[in-house]
């Protein structure tokens, strides 16, 4: 490659970053430093979450040979407006990028994709009730007294389900949320193996799901899908205020994960980079037309606007 080539794409690989840093905006922002930006309000979701995790995972390999494997999690939350704990979630995908040129082995019950020469594989930790997508109404506290006393909160155990990132995702626009990503951080090889080892025992169905899990959780019996993204070395962590933490779902759920990640997993050397919880959030909003009006914004910076 001449050398005016690769100069060239190696600024085009940096704009590509620092804009996927920037967050989604493509023009002027408000006076107030924030707006919502609709300059993709036409692709869904689905896409526009997936072309940031590529552009981003792409520009941290550059365009030299990748000589090992690298893994990257990503954490995501969506929430509606007031964020109400039936209608928010927290979950984390994680994927690994192949050495180039290399015959990997390959994680079972994992696809092999490709995205511009580079082969990888990546999985999504989503807990829910197994039949969630047709039947989206979570039992959360149910009873007088039951937000404050474990034992009075009548919501049932229900079998749970990991789900892939589009189902999530769809989930996330059926309820018109505000979604939240951060990363793709980069991870040590254990990090992932751990991560993988949590998605086996998810899927083994011993498990249960309970968006409410104080006793559940430490009977092991059920957990809910705050937990089953948390302390990926240890089952059933324990959580703040509650055994859960008051307000704790939706992206204040992820930001309490990204709070252990960056102490426990970081000292275990699971996390190979630091993380700025408030700065590497990147928002999504629901937007009916192209206009700002009745969006529920939680973001701090700049939003990409979504319809679909």
């Amino acid at each position: 490659m001449k050398p005016k080539s690769r100069a060239l794409i190696t600024l085009l690989l940096f704009i590509t970053s620092t804009l996927f840093l920037a967050g989604c905006a493509s023009g002027p922002a408000s006076p107030a430093g924030r707006h919502v930006d609709f300059s993709n309000y036409d692709k869904p979701l689905t896409e526009q979450v997936t072309d940031h995790i590529k552009d981003k995972v792409t520009a941290r390999l550059g365009e030299g040979k990748n000589p090992h494997d690298r893994y990257f999690i990503i954490p995501f939350a969506y929430e509606n407006k007031g964020n109400d704990p039936a209608f928010s979630h927290s979950f984390l995908s994680v994927i690994r990028v192949f050495a180039d040129g290399s015959q990997p082995k390959l994680s079972p019950g994992l696809k092999k994709r490709t995205y511009q020469g580079r082969e990888f594989e990546a999985f999504t930790i989503s807990w829910l009730p197994h039949d969630f997508p047709q039947n989206p109404h979570l039992c959360v506290f149910e009873g007088i007294g039951a937000a404050l006393v474990p034992s009075m909160n009548k919501c049932p155990v229900s079998p749970g389900k990991s789900f892939d990132l589009p189902t999530t995702l769809t989930l996330a626009v059926h309820e018109q949320g505000a979604v939240g990503m951060w990363g793709p951080y980069e991870i040590s090889k254990p990090g992932f193996d751990l991560g993988v080892k949590r998605l086996r025992l998810l899927e083994t169905g011993t498990i249960k799901y309970r968006a409410d899990d104080r006793g559940y959780r430490k009977r092991k019996e059920a957990i809910n899908c705050f937990h089953a993204m948390a302390g990926l070395d240890e089952l059933f962590p324990d959580g703040g205020f509650l055994d859960t933490g008051f307000k704790m779902w939706g992206l204040n759920g992820t930001k309490q994960v990204l709070l252990e990640y960056t102490t426990k997993a970081s000292n275990k050397h699971l996390l190979l980079e630091p993380v700025d919880i408030e700065k590497d959030l990147i928002g999504f909003v629901y937007a009916p037309d192209r206009t700002e009006r009745g969006v529920y914004d939680p973001f701090a910076t700049s939003a990409c606007a979504y319809h679909k």
